[in-house]
């Protein structure tokens, strides 16, 4: 799948997002090695930390199918669906992509539009992540 189809399937995703609380709404598609994408949004709750990004939704969904090879994900998102600048992935969601993705492979694609956007590896956003091979003694210190 290239990387245009991939963010525009984030984009068209933005209308499903529940933010009623704080108005941004976020949008993730998720390819994973197989060629299934998943989406996400945003889902907020009103007692704050029960809520969940879009790219969590994504990967939560895609695990709990027995995903677990994830190539990239394309996130996007804005003030009451306006795509206005780039949305990078908070610090929570680039732990949990650690948890299943090679860090100097996985692409994050963070877009304005299909057309406009940047690339960057989940090492380049999270470099000396924490992840499962540190817990099996593989991970270098």
């Amino acid at each position: 799948m290239d990387k245009q189809k991939l963010i525009q399937m984030a984009v068209d995703g933005l209308g499903r997002s529940y933010a009623p609380y704080s108005h941004f709404h976020v949008s993730a598609a998720l390819l994973c090695a197989d060629g299934t994408v998943y989406t996400g949004n945003n889902i907020e709750n009103a007692a704050y930390t029960p809520s969940v990004c879009a790219e969590r939704c994504a990967i939560f969904k895609a695990v709990g199918d027995g995903r677990r090879e994830f190539e990239a994900i394309a996130v996007c998102g804005g003030p009451d669906g306006v795509i206005e600048d780039y949305c990078p992935p908070c610090g929570v969601c680039r732990q949990v992509m650690r948890e299943f993705c090679d860090p100097s492979s996985f692409r994050v694609l963070v877009a304005k539009t299909a057309e406009d956007y940047r690339e960057y590896t989940l090492e380049q956003l999270l470099p000396d992540g924490f992840g499962p091979d540190h817990l099996t003694g593989s991970g270098e210190r």
